[in-house]
């Protein structure tokens, strides 16, 4: 009975009841839930995407250089080109359908808003190691450290109100 019950759930709803069989009290008591289904989807996705990455630069690229005939791309830029368009859609779905449920915002007009907004995330990566880096003379790693906290702070405030903009507040 219970396996049937798990066969017929969707895997979105799958995620959110196990997600929030890990929402403890002590994690309640600090971070709200929606921040915390944010912040699990983004873990997930960064896992995929490292385990991904790691698949198709060792086993796939083979660390190999890849010549297109008018350009020669380096493995780990390969590897990046064919793992963004994944991670990007899974981003967008554990977003939509996990961490901001709630939404009258059609699926096509909301993945342009959530790719517009990827991208711009990436030009403040950029930007952010540009001037922290070579401006400020932060070392790298500190320097990206910093980047993230910018960028995820900026992600999530852009998810919840632009791009996976709720009908209403309560989006639990």
């Amino acid at each position: 009975l219970q396996i049937n019950r798990v066969k017929s759930m969707s895997l979105a709803s799958l995620i959110i009841r196990v997600l929030d069989a890990l929402y403890i009290p002590v994690v309640a008591r600090f971070v709200p839930k929606q921040i915390y289904r944010y912040g699990a989807c983004g873990a997930l996705n960064m896992v995929a995407d490292a385990t991904l990455y790691f698949i198709i630069y060792n086993f796939i690229v083979a660390k190999r250089f890849v010549d297109l005939g008018f350009v020669v791309i380096s493995p780990h830029i390969v590897s990046l080109a064919v793992v963004f368009p994944i991670t990007l859609l899974n981003g967008f779905l554990l977003n939509r359908y996990v961490a901001f449920r709630t939404t009258d915002i059609s699926g096509v007009k909301q993945f342009c808003k959530y790719l517009f907004t990827v991208l711009v995330a990436l030009v403040i990566n950029y930007v952010s190691m540009k001037i922290l880096v070579e401006y400020f003379g932060i070392w790298a790693t500190p320097s990206k450290l910093i980047t993230t906290v910018i960028t995820t702070v900026y992600s999530y405030l852009v998810a919840r109100f632009y791009t996976f903009k709720a009908k209403s507040n309560n989006q639990g």
